[in-house]
């Protein structure tokens, strides 16, 4: 039964991330034989500026995003992990988002973020925007980048319902038992609902984490484009500009060994936290 799908993903995402290796050491760039050159690409990438402009902006784009989606996944869950009446409606909405199909999804958020007709500028004078010149959101190298983490902060869905499930986990009884012996509603959220999802709140940073340096692609070519003056060309764009704008697979192959090196670190940091605190709590 699982087949297909075994398939489908050892021919579309094991076998090209498998050749991207041999790839990295070499000059390709599809018309012809490829042309080992050793550590060359790695050479030509530390003194790359694009390179370590994508990398920081990437950076800068996981710093921005990750928090600010596990307050937004915790927040939605502990408002909806109870039963209620409409909360099916108002889980599904905050699911939504995720399984849009990306094209879709940001060019609703290009509409946005329209500076002549887009919503957002319309709901100015609502906070004493009065009649200010409309904001180009996409125009400024900070708004832009602001707004790529605006756009992807809504597809929390994962993460949201991972931290639902763990908060229906946590036995009532015991949040019971510390509000009959006097405890307030933040002594139960810091002293008990906190500590208890900590293993799923790492493990929403770290996939949050590992996920982010991926997932602004898409929003980037649609909304920015990479720019403006490269603010938003973070490392999967210049990868991507790079393999298909000018036919250097190599390099662009050197590039992704950079981004699976880096997955490889975030989940080794994942296995190494879990792992001590699984420790800690059993002694």
């Amino acid at each position: 039964m699982l087949s297909p799908v075994l398939i489908g993903l050892t021919l579309l995402i094991i076998i090209p991330a498998l050749m991207t290796v041999p790839l990295a050491f070499t000059n390709y760039d599809a018309l012809t034989s490829p042309d080992w050159v050793g550590l060359g690409n790695i050479r030509e990438m530390l003194s790359d500026e694009r390179f370590f402009n994508g990398l920081r902006a990437s950076f800068v784009y996981v710093i921005l995003a990750v928090p600010l989606r596990l307050l937004g996944a915790l927040t939605f869950a502990l408002l909806m992990h109870r039963p209620g009446r409409g909360m099916t409606f108002f889980r599904g909405a905050v699911y939504a988002p995720t399984v849009v199909p990306d094209i879709a999804y940001v060019l609703l958020w290009l509409y946005i973020f329209n500076p002549l007709f887009g919503p957002l500028n319309f709901l100015l004078p609502l906070f004493g925007g009065g009649d200010a010149a409309p904001a180009g959101w996409l125009l400024g190298g900070t708004s832009a980048q602001i707004a790529i983490v605006i756009a992807l902060f809504w597809t929390l869905g994962e993460g949201f319902v991972l931290l639902m499930a763990a908060l229906q986990d946590i036995p009532r009884e015991m949040m019971e038992a510390a509000a009959i012996d006097g405890a307030g509603r933040w002594q139960i959220m810091t002293r008990i609902t906190l500590p208890l999802l900590a293993p799923m709140l790492l493990l929403v940073v770290f996939r949050d984490t590992i996920h982010s340096f991926q997932a602004n692609f898409v929003a980037t070519v649609v909304l920015t484009n990479g720019g403006p003056y490269y603010a938003t060309s973070y490392l999967p764009f210049w990868i991507w500009q790079n393999a298909i704008d000018y036919h250097r697979f190599g390099y662009a192959s050197a590039m992704t060994l950079v981004l699976y090196l880096i997955t490889g670190i975030a989940i080794a940091l994942q296995f190494a936290v879990v792992r001590r605190w699984k420790l800690a709590y059993l002694d």
